[in-house]
């Protein structure tokens, strides 16, 4: 199989090295790695084996990126269930996050998704798992 590198522009390869410098997402860093390897001259059944992922699966992450550069090796949105966050709930849950956890009966100072979901439960009668108080805690602020 031969080389793809030939099929890239010559700033392919630091625009991959500055996205990987800067990558905060496992995910993304992957991509980014297995694409830099191929602009770089590796085989995708190379770069497969080395990675551990279907040739499939490189082959598109490195047209995606021959297409339309750095940002189609972001995550796109997935389906499933909708947030169903109002903007008054959500203003409740980063004033807990800001609160002292101990303050709501929990044994540990760092907030966890569990503790969390569970004080908002108590407080708005919303219903929120594990996972989704988990995902308020990495939020920036």
């Amino acid at each position: 199989m031969r080389p793809l590198s030939r099929h890239f522009s010559q700033q392919a390869l630091p625009t991959l090295d500055t996205l990987l410098k800067h990558s905060k997402e496992a995910r993304v860093f992957r991509r980014a790695q297995a694409v830099r390897e191929v602009v770089a001259g590796q085989t995708i059944k190379a770069v497969s084996t080395i990675v551990h992922c279907t040739n499939s699966a490189r082959r598109t992450w490195v047209q995606r990126f021959a297409r339309e550069g750095t940002g189609s090796l972001l995550d796109r949105p997935r389906s499933g269930r909708p947030i169903k966050m109002t903007g008054a709930l959500e203003t409740q849950l980063n004033r807990l996050v800001e609160q002292d956890p101990r303050k709501h009966g929990s044994l540990h100072a760092p907030w966890s998704g569990r503790a969390l979901a569970g004080v908002l439960r108590q407080h708005s009668r919303v219903p929120m798992g594990r996972e989704s108080g988990r995902l308020a805690l990495k939020k920036p602020r």
